[in-house]
């Protein structure tokens, strides 16, 4: 009798420590530095964070997505209810422009994996390359004779009704005028050229100006405008830019009552564990999104940077109490033998949690 009490207490000891779970909460997970000046150095941002869950939560990593960015982070154990911080510290030396750059935070926590953002603009210092190249320091990207700073750039985060502006300085390094324009530009995106002909040595800039009302695209996205140079260059690859740009809902104008009758997400399984699959086989796993708010759910889009997840994506509207499905085929074409593990973010219309994301598990055997 005595080995089976036993028993029962640490099977229920095992339960106990199966169910605690560490939970990250950051106040916030983006920030704008705004303008900031070449001269005056580095410049730093801390975010805090508070453990909502029921176990320790430990912070093991801090990888930024450039050299530029420098992190750091609350080392030891932070207890449930208590706070921690990751703090990002930006270079902006030769470095002119707008940046958005990247941390990703690795943890113990439910959600393992988390994102922060840093942004702004770096206005560059007037004496900071005196009896220097310009070419050699700055213009790092050759079409002809032209010469630019930078084959794109961030809008960065935009609220959306909003806009943003992006520039990238230009100089003439030939010894012909140069009489630019722009091809495959959206409607969303106004571009214009200061000035529209460059003379020989000359500088300029491309200026780039996204009106997010007129754009009906949600969350991260890539335009690819080519600059025509002389006529030429119209889908030219060499020619083509990149402008990145992250659309968000702006809730901060949301009454008290809108938040109320607000739609709340809710995914079932945010954690979807797809078993053993053979190598070069196929495996479909099913997730179901629920509305538990009075408004309508309103899935803005869902970003997938997994190419052997494929995402059949459910309608764009989810009504109170009737959940839609949402279908993951997972290829392991190619795939070595191991454990992988890939995320899938949404962007809906909850303003209590606008970017859920859901975490697709399988292991590849032989």
């Amino acid at each position: 009798m005595k080995r089976i009490s036993f028993t029962l207490f640490c099977m229920g000891v095992i339960l106990v420590a199966m169910s605690q779970k560490a939970i990250i909460s950051f106040d916030k997970k983006s920030f704008d530095f705004g303008k900031i000046n070449e001269q005056d150095g580095k410049v730093t941002h801390v975010f805090e964070f508070t453990n909502k869950g029921t176990a320790p939560l430990v912070v093991s990593n801090a990888k930024p997505s450039c050299g530029c960015t420098t992190p750091s982070w609350t080392k030891e154990p932070v207890e449930p209810g208590k706070k921690g911080t990751i703090t990002a510290i930006y270079n902006p030396a030769s470095r002119p422009g707008v940046f958005n750059k990247t941390i990703t935070i690795t943890s113990n926590a439910e959600s393992e994996t988390d994102y922060l953002t840093i942004s702004g603009e770096v206005i560059p210092d007037p004496n900071a390359h005196k009896g220097t190249s310009s070419v050699a320091k700055n213009y790092l990207i050759t079409m002809g004779d032209l010469q630019l700073t930078a084959k794109g750039g961030p809008f960065g985060t935009v609220s959306k009704g909003s806009s943003s502006t992006l520039d990238i300085d230009v100089k003439n390094n030939g010894k012909q005028d140069l009489t630019l324009s722009f091809d495959n530009l959206p409607a969303y995106i106004t571009g214009t050229i200061k000035p529209e002909v460059l003379k020989p040595g000359q500088e300029g800039k491309l200026v780039f100006v996204l009106d997010s009302k007129k754009c009906t695209n949600w969350g991260a996205s890539v335009d690819n405008p080519y600059v025509v140079i002389n006529g030429k260059g119209a889908k030219l690859e060499a020619n083509k830019l990149n402008l990145v740009k992250y659309i968000k809902e702006d809730f901060s104008k949301l009454t008290k009552e809108q938040k109320i009758n607000a739609a709340i997400v809710d995914i079932q399984p945010v954690r979807v564990a797809a078993g053993a699959i053979k190598t070069g086989a196929k495996k479909s796993v099913k997730v179901k999104i629920n509305n538990k708010g009075q408004n309508n759910l309103e899935i803005r889009s869902i970003t997938n940077n997994n190419p052997e997840l494929v995402v059949k994506s459910p309608k764009g509207t989810v009504a109170t109490g009737k959940p839609v499905e949402m279908v993951i085929d997972i290829d392991t074409k190619g795939q070595k033998v191991g454990e992988y593990k890939k995320i899938i973010t949404l962007q809906v219309n909850d303003p209590e949690n606008s970017t859920p994301s859901i975490e697709i598990s399988w292991s590849v055997t032989k």
